[in-house]
């Protein structure tokens, strides 16, 4: 289920994308406050946008203007809006998003496709392990692409091994929809209750929220813990609620594939001029074929790589390389900068490291700490100074590290208010 313009040659593929621009450019002039504010602040004439190229003459959308102005962005009569979801809230205030019966049409075909991509097809069943209440888009973006897919999936919901592995065994899922770090816990209870994990019939885990790769799309350290107990393929997918689209990577598992009917990608650098492929920037994106709320220009936050080389599996498409880390997470800390995703890597190298969180402030002086809290059956001076010794080996600086009771990670990670565990905590305003 390879969709024909990821197949077409990347001249067809631009010119294919220009004239979407084209159309979501005019839709925006005429429905949109935010844009049509925009346009006639700068003087932009749409006409004169004609290529990719072009969109340099727009200036681009930051998430603070979104949250800031987000009814501003509404295209649709309220009447027109049937469902109304939520950013998760990150990094700021969560931010509205309605969709009209079109959009929740997109958003099927969207993870239909990106299911495909990883190989599921309509003889496999899948099971959610994440929520899909709480105003979450993504737990209503798997179900209706399963459907659209013509697969079977089972929403458990999230946490509960018991009740996980009560579905797996009674259903027989083929595929898990599951946060990464998630799969350790599957596997702690699969061998306390003496279930084979490779017995199960699970063939793969489409994988969201945390990283699988390293940037040259190796396993890191949290896959390689979980391929090493439990023989399943695992795909990584990225996407976000703004965006109405997810990058998911395809068998050869070289990075997530992008749909051009659906949305057109920048990688910008600081002074927001594109960065050549291979080289992080941050991921800027225009939506295509959203009705109640496109965005044009809009930059997500998150630092990436795209590339543009052919891939084996006969997409034409640019690949999106795991995420380095949030731009509002970067951190100054002793003359290193720093993502939290390389902290996460280095953690999971300790075996003994049960949980954690990280968390980041602004000391005394203005300048940026970090203090990691873990959780630990084995805790001891000599584990904290092997920590301590790996982060000064690997990353050149050594944060501050202590031990505390796992419900105390526990609560610090599952706040009422989430969707899904945080690993960070930042408290820097």
């Amino acid at each position: 289920m390879i969709p024909e313009i990821e197949k077409a040659s990347l001249e067809e593929i631009k010119a294919f994308q220009e004239e979407k621009l084209k159309e979501v450019l005019c839709y925006v002039q005429e429905r949109s406050p935010y844009y049509q504010r925009l346009f006639k602040k700068h003087s932009i004439d749409i006409k004169s946008i004609r290529t990719l190229e072009d969109l340099t003459k727009i200036p681009v959308t930051t998430k603070e203007q979104l949250q800031n102005h987000n009814a501003d962005f509404i295209c649709v009569s309220k009447n027109k809006i049937v469902d109304f979801v939520t950013t998760s809230g990150t990094l700021g205030e969560p931010v509205t998003i309605g969709l009209t019966d079109a959009d929740l049409d997109r958003l099927a075909y969207n993870e239909a496709i990106s299911f495909a991509c990883a190989g599921v097809t309509e003889n496999d069943i899948l099971q959610l392990t994440t929520t899909i209440d709480r105003r979450f888009m993504a737990g209503m973006a798997y179900f209706l692409g399963a459907r659209k897919l013509g697969a079977g999936i089972i929403r458990v919901g999230a946490g509960i091994p018991e009740l996980q592995w009560d579905t797996i065994l009674k259903f027989g899922p083929t595929y898990l929809i599951v946060v990464p770090s998630f799969l350790l816990k599957l596997i702690q209870y699969a061998d306390q209750h003496d279930i084979d994990v490779n017995a199960s019939g699970i063939k793969g885990a489409i994988c969201i929220g945390e990283s699988l790769r390293n940037q040259d799309f190796s396993l890191n350290v949290l896959a390689n813990k979980i391929k090493s107990a439990w023989d399943i393929e695992l795909y990584s997918t990225y996407a976000s609620t703004e965006m109405s689209t997810a990058f998911t990577e395809c068998s050869e598992q070289q990075g997530g594939h992008h749909h051009p009917e659906l949305i057109i990608v920048e990688i910008l650098d600081e002074n927001d001029l594109t960065v050549p492929a291979g080289i992080e920037g941050e991921l800027t994106i225009t939506t295509l074929g959203v009705e109640a709320m496109p965005l044009v220009r809009f930059k997500t936050g998150d630092i990436m790589a795209a590339h543009d080389s052919p891939c084996d599996c006969g997409r034409n498409t640019l690949r999106l390389g795991p995420v380095v880390g949030r731009k509002k997470q970067m951190i100054k800390y002793k003359g290193t900068t720093l993502y939290p995703p390389a902290m996460d890597n280095l953690l999971n190298d300790f075996q003994e490291v049960e949980s954690y969180v990280i968390e980041i402030y602004h000391n005394g002086i203005g300048t940026d700490e970090i203090g990691i809290k873990i959780a630990s059956r084995n805790a001891s001076d000599v584990l904290l100074h092997d920590i301590k010794d790996h982060f000064r080996s690997k990353l050149r600086v050594s944060p501050k590290i202590e031990f505390c009771e796992a419900g105390e990670i526990q609560k610090l990670r599952h706040s009422k208010l989430q969707r899904k565990p945080v690993s960070v905590i930042d408290k820097r305003g």
